[in-house]
Order: C-alpha cells, then structure tokens, then sequence
C-alpha cells in the first residue's frame, strides 16, 4: 500500500511539474519538492529540513486547508534528496502527521508535533530514514507549535511547543512551554518528557496591543540559559519577539515584560534561530516588511519578502541581506522557512506561495509550492545582495 502512495504522489508531482512548464508560467524560486494547486483544497504547510547521518536530505510538510482533514486526523509527505537538493523524491506519506519538525539525536531521526490541528503532542522515530515512522504520545490535550529547533544543552534536549488550552481564541489561548529530556533517555517514553508549566500572555503587555505568542525558539544564550523566543502577534510595527527564560530543570518559564519584548524584524511571522557553529552569534530567516502595507493589516499577513537577519547577543537584531522578495503582496508568499547550516552554506525549505498554471496560489498564506534553497557562502552576504 505505501509504495503504491509513493508512486502515486511521485506521478502527481510529474504531473504537476509538467503542467507548469507547458502554461509557460515561470516556476518559484529555488528548486521544486512538490506542488499542490489551490483547486485541490490541499495547502503546503510545516515545511520541515534535515541531513541524514549518510549525507542525503530529508524535507517534510503537512497539508492544511478545506480538504486536508487537519481538524480531525492531519496528513504529511516526507522527500528525499541524493544529490544535496538538486532533485527530490518522495518516500512517506504519513498520517497524524501537523505542525512537525524532524531532527537527528544520537544519529536517529526524529520528528516532533501534533497529530491534527490543535491535537496531541507527537514524537515520532524513523529507523529506515523516513519511509516509516512510529507514533508516541508525549501528552494528551490541545497543543501548538511549527517545525521548530531542537537543542542540546546541559545534559538534556529542549523543545518549545505552546499549549492551547487558554481559551478559544487565536493567539490569545496559547501558553508557552518547554519540554525536555535527558539527552541519554527513550524519546518514545512519555516518562522521559519534562513539560514546563504553562505561561499565559498577558492583554495588557505592550499597552495593551498584545493579541498573543506562538512558535517558539529553544535557543542557549550567550550565558548559556535556555531561553524560548517566541512570535510576537501586534497589530503593527516595529515588530517584536519575546524573550521567556526557562529553569535549569525544565519545569518553569520566567518572563519580564519591561524587558523581554525586542525588537525583531519579522517577529510576526514564524522564525527559526540558530546559534553559529563557527562563533558568529546567532541567524535567522524572518518574513521582513519591506514596503507600505494596506490600512487595517497585521504585519503577520505580509510574508512577500523574506530576509537573513543576524544578532551576536539575541536582543539585537540586523537585516543582513533579502533573500527572496515578490512585490505582489496578495497571492506571493516565502514563509515558515525551515533551515540548516550545511558547512558555508545556508540550506531552506519554504512554504511558498506563487504563480502556477490554474492561476496561482489561493492567497499568499495558503501556499502550492514546497521549495528549497541554498545560499553559497551565507555569512558574506550584505544589502548589496538583496533580491530585488
């Protein structure tokens, strides 16, 4: 049955490809993993990336929208890469699969997330690199998060999720957490898991603008704490992150308002942080706002350009360089990008909203198009490089 799903969904994708190339209509940026049309109802949401221990790429993502069932039990596609992401195939679709990363720990690999939307918290393990996956259940409830960084520190990995067991409302009901383990521990064991106490957003924050926090970073400060720095939802700009601190044993979060709110460019949309192996602080890619948006739009709608940011100390935040931009605000979009460090280069998977032959995305938030990139020598880019 699985490998009549693979060579199914490896003939929609040729299929698909085809289409676009004979409409004329100028694919994205970057390579192609897969392409979901809007008519389908099947939008590309979560794109996750890692590098396998052998050298090959894995690439995932979950499907959202009105024929996805992601509101009772989700469904995500895992891709693989042989020649470090100049082609793509599929391996695995998975069921319950929403909102998940994938990491390697001690070698294997593994993923993180929901199993719908708003479902419970998942690990998964693959032992044959990705094609199946087991299924574990870290806790039961309503729960939020994106493919988000996994770290190792003191001894234990961390993880930040958010709950959404604070009411009903978008970003107002969820709450920040952390979870983690002994680095040496089953991953699989529920038992394994420290799962911090909740901390709920306060309405009044930022003078009352604060409509909620979601898709947090565990990131080790300079310091070397554990903070979890979260997406700051405000109705403009300048567009801001929250620096929560977490306790050495994992089971509680701290934050100060007075202090803890930053500057970020592109903090209203999901960003992943990670610190530098060669010592050069900490990256990100982040939806930045480059242009005038429409009266009565959220900085988190405008996902039409995306940016390199660096900072060496976390709380300081700089443009480096615009990766990718489309000056069509309404039905283009680089978002949720998912990335790793690969020696010199910067390697990305994208949610990508663009032109297609039927006409395109159905908006800019509810993509057609997993895409992945490489920028050559990422620490040597500057505004000069900009995309236009």
């Amino acid at each position: 049955m699985k490998s009549r799903l693979t060579s199914l969904l490896a003939l929609i994708l040729t299929i698909t490809s085809t289409l676009a190339e004979s409409s004329g209509t100028a694919p994205p940026p970057g390579i192609v993993i897969h392409h979901s049309p809007a008519s389908s109802g099947l939008y590309i949401g979560s794109p996750a990336l890692c590098v396998l221990p052998g050298g090959a790429y894995l690439a995932s993502h979950d499907y959202f929208g009105p024929r996805s069932q992601e509101h009772v039990l989700a469904r995500g596609a895992v891709f693989r890469s042989d020649d470090r992401g100049l082609t793509w195939r599929p391996v695995a679709e998975v069921d319950g699969w929403f909102w998940s990363n994938l990491f390697l720990h001690h070698s294997q690999l593994y993923s993180i997330g929901m199993d719908k939307h708003h479902g419970q918290l998942i690990c998964r393990r693959s032992n044959d690199e990705g094609k199946t996956w087991t299924r574990s259940v870290i806790a039961p409830g309503e729960w939020h998060t994106a493919p988000m960084p996994v770290v190792e520190h003191g001894g234990r990995i961390w993880r930040a999720v958010e709950d959404a067991m604070g009411g009903t409302k978008w970003g107002a009901r969820y709450r920040a957490r952390v979870i983690s383990a002994p680095a040496d521990a089953d991953l699989l064991k529920p038992e394994s898991w420290t799962l911090s106490e909740p901390l709920a957003r306060d309405p009044a924050w930022l003078g009352g603008t604060f409509d909620g926090w979601l898709e947090g970073n565990a990131v080790i400060d300079p310091a070397g704490g554990v903070l979890d720095i979260l997406r700051v939802d405000l109705p403009g700009l300048p567009e801001k992150a929250a620096l929560v601190c977490a306790s050495a044993d994992g089971r509680s979060l701290a934050f100060d308002p007075a202090a803890g709110f930053i500057d970020f460019p592109g903090g209203a949309k999901k960003f992943v942080i990670r610190k530098d192996p060669a010592g050069d602080g900490y990256w990100a890619l982040a939806n930045i706002v480059t242009d005038a948006f429409p009266p009565h739009t959220k900085p988190a709608a405008i996902r039409n350009t995306l940016a390199l940011v660096h900072s060496m100390d976390l709380r300081t935040w700089e443009t480096r360089c615009i990766l990718l931009h489309h000056p069509d605000l309404a039905k283009h979009g680089f978002q949720y990008p998912d990335w790793l460090f690969d020696g010199a280069d910067l390697i990305t998977t994208v949610r990508t909203a663009w032109d297609d032959a039927e006409g395109g995305a159905h908006n800019n938030h509810d993509a057609n198009f997993l895409t992945f990139h490489r920028w050559k020598n990422f620490r040597a880019l500057t505004r000069k490089d900009d995309a236009r």
